[in-house]
């Protein structure tokens, strides 16, 4: 069972990201704040639920929550300042955007693994593995992916080949066996080692 709350008596969010091991596409974070009377037996860590129920779960949490954001970073900032920071940037972004909807700050935000920068005037604690221990976190997760998914369908349309739509810009032998006959697209993250053998694509 998933907990609500690190602080019962302090408001807080969660935060998480989805993307950061592709090839293609942006990382995207969110940030969630429940209400402290949330229930929901079937939310998780998004990564132990199918792609149905994170489809049925992603709007429940908007409806149900007193304020949520959600970020992309795109390709080329990633590319420009690195996956880890790229992550950081966008839940630092989500946080605000969930701050500035509500017209207020939580006292404290739940993140996700073991690495974060200090958020302006709200506290932080960093949880591994938050995501299958605390609701706000989980919430996240599911908004971070679901969003993810829906950008990279839509560039599926643009570039069919990568087959996006199945692999969502993972290093699956099929996205890489395609960027290997067709080379990047204008979605793939150019300081990422596209190819197992590293080599110097044209773009």
């Amino acid at each position: 069972m998933l907990k609500l709350k690190l602080h019962p008596n302090l408001t807080e969010c969660g935060t998480d990201e989805a993307g950061r091991g592709c090839l293609a596409g942006p990382v995207t974070a969110a940030a969630v704040w429940l209400p402290d009377d949330f229930k929901n037996t079937l939310l998780t860590d998004s990564k132990l639920l199918s792609e149905k129920k994170r489809d049925f779960l992603a709007p429940i949490i908007k409806e149900q929550a007193i304020s949520y954001g959600i970020t992309h970073v795109m390709m080329s900032e990633i590319d420009e300042i690195n996956i880890l920071q790229a992550s950081i940037v966008g839940m630092h972004r989500s946080v605000y955007t969930l701050s500035r909807k509500r017209n207020q700050n939580p006292d404290h935000i739940l993140v996700d693994g073991n690495k974060f920068k200090p958020y302006p005037d709200i506290p932080h604690t960093c949880v591994i593995k938050g995501d299958s221990k605390y609701l706000s976190i989980a919430a996240a997760s599911v908004l971070a992916k679901t969003a993810r998914d829906a950008f990279m369908l839509e560039a599926h349309e643009e570039f069919p080949m990568y087959n996006w739509a199945r692999n969502k810009g993972y290093p699956t032998k099929e996205h890489r066996a395609a960027i290997r006959e067709y080379g990047p697209c204008k979605y793939h993250r150019m300081t990422f080692r596209l190819l197992p053998e590293q080599l110097k694509l044209p773009l």
